[in-house]
C-alpha cells in the first residue's frame, strides 16, 4: 500500500455537488503524464459519461486555483477534467496496469471512508441535540440559579414593551 488514504482524501474536491479528483492528481498517483491519462480517456470516451467525468469551466478552475496553492503555477492549454468516484473506477479498466489497479483500490477506499464519515456526522448532530435536551432538563430540575439567570437573560433579549403617550402620561400596553 504505497498510497496513503490521507493524501488521497486531501485531493478529493467538491465540485458541482460531486466529490471528484482532477486529472493532474490522478496522473501523479498513477505515475503517468496527464497527457497520457487524458489520451486513454479520449480513446475510451464512451466509458466516461458526464456523471463520471466532466471538464471544469473557467470559473471553477479559477476558484480552485485561488484556493489551492499547488494549482497557482499550473499553466495548461486545457482546463482539467474532474472524475467522480465512478469515473475513477472506470479509469482502472482503461489504464490497465498494476499501478492503476493498486491506486484505484486506495482511491475507492478513500471515497468509502469519506462517505462513512459523512454518514456518521448526522448521527453526531442528533447526539448533540439529544445531549442539549438532557442538559436543559437537568438545568430546569436541578439548578434554580442557572434557571434564574436564563430567565433574566431571556427578559433582556425580549423587545421592550411599546409605550404610547397620551398627553403627558405614558401608559404601557
Amino acid at each position: 500500500m504505497a498510497t496513503d488514504l490521507i493524501p488521497i482524501q486531501s485531493i478529493i474536491y467538491e465540485i458541482r455537488g460531486h466529490r471528484v479528483m482532477l486529472d493532474s492528481d490522478l496522473a501523479k498517483l498513477y505515475e503517468i503524464e496527464i497527457k497520457r491519462l487524458n489520451e486513454s480517456v479520449r480513446r475510451n470516451i464512451k466509458r466516461f459519461p458526464s456523471d463520471f467525468m466532466f471538464q471544469l469551466d473557467n470559473e471553477e478552475w479559477k476558484n480552485l486555483r485561488s484556493q489551492i496553492a499547488t494549482f497557482k503555477s499550473d499553466i495548461r492549454k486545457f482546463k482539467p477534467y474532474a472524475f467522480t468516484e465512478q469515473g475513477v473506477a472506470m479509469l482502472s479498466s482503461v489504464l490497465n496496469s498494476d499501478k492503476a489497479i493498486e491506486v484505484n483500490i486506495q482511491i475507492m477506499r478513500a471515497f468509502v471512508k469519506m462517505r462513512q464519515y459523512a454518514l456518521e456526522q448526522t448521527d453526531t448532530n442528533e447526539q448533540i441535540a439529544e445531549l442539549r435536551k438532557l442538559l436543559m432538563l437537568y438545568i430546569d430540575k436541578n439548578d434554580e440559579r442557572v434557571n434564574e439567570i436564563i430567565i433574566v437573560l431571556n427578559n433582556l433579549i425580549e423587545q421592550p414593551k411599546k409605550t404610547r403617550q397620551i398627553g403627558f402620561i405614558q401608559y404601557e400596553d
